[in-house]
């Protein structure tokens, strides 16, 4: 690509940026008011179980996150703007197909793989679109803007999608027009210099080269304790929480990440990856521990400790990766992406079954109790391996 860019702008927020952020909260309002409830339309449009359903969503969710280094290096291969527009004509397409697919289970499923593939393709170009162009020290603030775009679009969508409940044929043709619109739009954001740090034909095969390592790991961990968590609640709080206060419970959870991560932002680059860890975690630990309570005010407490807890964790985790590699923002967060699949796919395999171990026993605050101790001993055990690795690969002169 050989355009190029006008001079770096003094101020981060440019209005490129902002009509990016924009699109980012429409994205995932769009996306999050469909989400809820393609398990239910799954089962009725597929006539099937829910362990059909559960493995077409899980093979959607590994298409999601386990192909982000592929559809990062594509993004480097052909732009970010390109990539952005063609990741949203995936997700119209994916609108399109749910729409007509009501009496069609591959259409309906179909359209559940373009949105995936979307997402997948549209969050590294996304987040990397963001950083272009700018030093280090705008990238806390950008990086946290990103993501609380993206979390209000998560608080809002499922609300937004529950008033066209009753009426899906209008709930996905509004999706599917916020989708082309905002593709239209995106064809006139700036067109970017070249991003890629490698020659398109090294691209592919350099997916995951230069990998943070530490940052990776913690990643990957983070989401397999913070998916507990998301998964799991709802059934839990069945017949222990108020529908209404559950559902006001999680999305202040999205609401407080909006919040509170560009409040701390600058005060989580300025902490030691390992402090950050031990605030996050920590909050993450307290609330698993306040969900066995069992209580509306107990499940509310849990969830507002682990909002802040995330705050602080998820983005120090994305920090130290951009700091820790010196591969481009857009196979960064590829990579980082590729961790959030493995963490939340070991989630479901690990969390699942343990979680139904505690429910044949009829002990399931004990299950909360569990991933709390988990909290604490993971990280732990990660960085004692990190130090140790770094010992062995830097070892003291000899006297």
């Amino acid at each position: 690509m050989t355009t190029h860019a006008p001079a770096r702008p003094a101020r981060p927020l440019t209005g490129p940026r902002v009509a990016v952020l924009a699109g980012g909260f429409l994205v995932n309002l769009g996306s999050f008011s469909v989400y809820p409830y393609v398990a239910v339309l799954l089962r009725d449009r597929m006539d099937a179980g829910m362990a059909q359903v559960g493995m077409v969503l899980g093979a959607a969710t590994l298409v999601q996150f386990a192909t982000a280094p592929a559809t990062a290096a594509l993004a480097e291969r052909v732009g970010l703007r390109r990539s952005l527009v063609a990741a949203l004509l995936l997700y119209a397409l994916g609108g399109a197909a749910f729409l007509a697919g009501g009496d069609s289970a591959a259409l309906t499923v179909a359209g559940l793989f373009l949105i995936s593939g979307g997402g997948s393709w549209y969050s590294p170009a996304y987040r990397s679109y963001l950083l272009h162009g700018v030093d280090s020290a705008h990238r806390p603030r950008l990086v946290s803007a990103g993501n609380a775009a993206g979390n209000l679009g998560i608080a809002v969508g499922p609300v937004v999608g529950a008033l066209f409940l009753q009426r899906p044929t209008v709930m996905f043709s509004l999706v599917t027009a916020v989708y082309l619109g905002l593709a239209v739009g995106h064809v006139f954001l700036p067109r970017e210099r070249h991003v890629g740090d490698a020659p398109p034909v090294q691209a592919f095969r350099r997916m995951l080269h230069g990998v943070a390592v530490l940052p990776f790991v913690v990643t990957a961990v983070s989401f397999y304790l913070h998916m507990q968590f998301y998964q799991y609640l709802s059934s839990y709080a069945q017949g222990r929480v108020a529908t209404l206060l559950f559902g006001l419970a999680m999305m202040g959870y999205s609401l407080g990440l909006v919040v509170v991560q560009p409040l701390v932002a600058q005060r989580v680059e300025g902490m030691s990856h390992p402090a950050a860890m031990a605030v996050g975690f920590g909050c993450l630990a307290a609330g698993m521990t306040a969900f066995a309570g069992g209580t509306g005010p107990t499940v509310v407490v849990g969830v507002a400790a682990i909002s802040v807890g995330s705050a602080v964790l998820l983005l120090k985790n994305d920090l130290e990766a951009l700091a820790g590699s010196r591969r481009s923002p857009t196979v960064v967060f590829g990579q980082q992406r590729l961790a959030v699949g493995l963490g939340s796919f070991l989630s479901g395999v690990v969390g699942g079954a343990v979680y139904g171990q505690f429910e044949r026993a009829g002990q399931l605050p004990g299950f909360w109790l569990v991933v709390a101790a988990q909290c604490v001993l993971l990280p732990a055990a990660v960085l004692a391996v990190a130090r140790r690795a770094r010992r062995a690969a830097h070892p003291p002169p000899r006297p």
